[in-house]
């Protein structure tokens, strides 16, 4: 992992966010809905342009909102006071406008231009039943679109930490993407980091990520089904040790058993806060945005992995991936 290669001038922005930018639609629907348009109660599926079109048009009125991992991280990190911004593919169409409305609200800085005259703005249609099941179905759309181009330069230069969602990396040109992203960041004295995001993603693309995170990563986040995919390892342990040798700092989620963070021979564990598990939508993502909002402002390590588990412990105790609660209020007595 080559160290930033130039001094590092005042940030504008301590993260900037890039991923799969996608619109959560949440509608309640009764279980006859499900059957209607052939849903596995429970599943995430991905779908086409016409079933995404078809499945919008049925649903009843419910609530649209910005998604997407990064974009989920991005926001939770301004609601904890980071300066944040965001870098993410959306068209020049209706629910883009809900998406850029959105995350702008929550204080993000948005600057990506819209994709004009290609596929939709990615929707993630959430259908809701009585038994408060959660059945998905993604259209990703425009956000597959994002290519090296849309990289800005400007605004990565300007964030202390650059992170890159896992999701994203499927398509060659996000590819192309991150490691130019990664590659303006070192030269501008700024860190990158990455979320593994899943481990079906890790297995579709190992030999690529151990190159990205050996060579281009300073900060790892993963949870140990993601880890231990990435190494091929057994045991969690094991990964972890790999981790801790491939990049500066690496932060291991561990659900209920808390956290892990790794930074040279220095070994931070950190437990889960209690709370009741309503949704688990999002809390990798809150725990990365805690995580790098503490981080940036100067924090211990283990203030930064307590603040993250905060920010975790709020998006699952509720439905949806940003909680609605006071951050800020909740780690104010968070010590380093």
């Amino acid at each position: 992992m080559p160290a930033p290669t130039a001094a590092r001038p005042p940030a504008r922005f301590d993260i900037l966010a890039i991923g799969n930018a996608i619109v959560d639609v949440v509608a309640p629907v009764p279980d006859a809905f499900l059957a209607a348009h052939a849903m596995t109660k429970g599943a995430m599926a991905l779908v086409d342009t016409a079933a995404a079109d078809a499945i919008y048009a049925a649903m009843p009125p419910g609530q649209e909102s910005s998604g997407g991992s990064a974009a989920n991280t991005a926001a939770v990190a301004a609601m904890l006071g980071a300066r944040v911004a965001y870098l993410g593919k959306v068209a020049d169409d209706e629910l883009g406008a809900v998406f850029r409305h959105d995350i702008t609200a929550a204080g993000v800085h948005f600057p990506t231009p819209p994709l004009s005259g290609g596929a939709p703005t990615a929707r993630c249609l959430i259908a809701v039943t009585p038994d408060g099941q959660r059945t998905m179905n993604t259209y990703l759309g425009a956000c597959v679109s994002f290519a090296e181009a849309d990289v800005d330069a400007s605004v990565v230069a300007a964030s202390e930490v650059v992170y890159l969602e896992g999701y994203l990396f499927d398509p060659p040109a996000a590819q192309a993407a991150f490691y130019a992203a990664a590659k303006a960041a070192h030269e501008a004295g700024r860190r990158v980091a990455l979320s593994l995001s899943d481990a079906f993603c890790v297995g579709r693309h190992r030999a690529a990520f151990r190159d990205l995170v050996a060579g281009h990563v300073d900060i790892l986040f993963a949870n140990e089904s993601e880890i231990t995919s990435l190494y091929e390892t057994a045991t969690f342990e094991a990964a972890a040790e790999a981790a801790r040798a491939d990049t500066a700092l690496a932060v291991l989620t561990r659900s209920e058993h808390g956290s892990v963070i790794l930074r040279g021979a220095e070994t931070v564990r950190v437990a889960a806060e209690p709370a009741e598990v309503i949704d688990t939508t999002g809390a990798g993502d809150a725990y990365a945005a805690g995580f790098l909002a503490a981080l940036t402002a100067g924090r211990s390590l283990p203030a930064c992995g307590r603040i993250a588990s905060i920010a975790a412990a709020a998006a699952i105790s509720q439905y949806g991936a940003r909680p609605m609660v006071d951050l800020k209020a909740l780690t104010a007595g968070v010590a380093d």
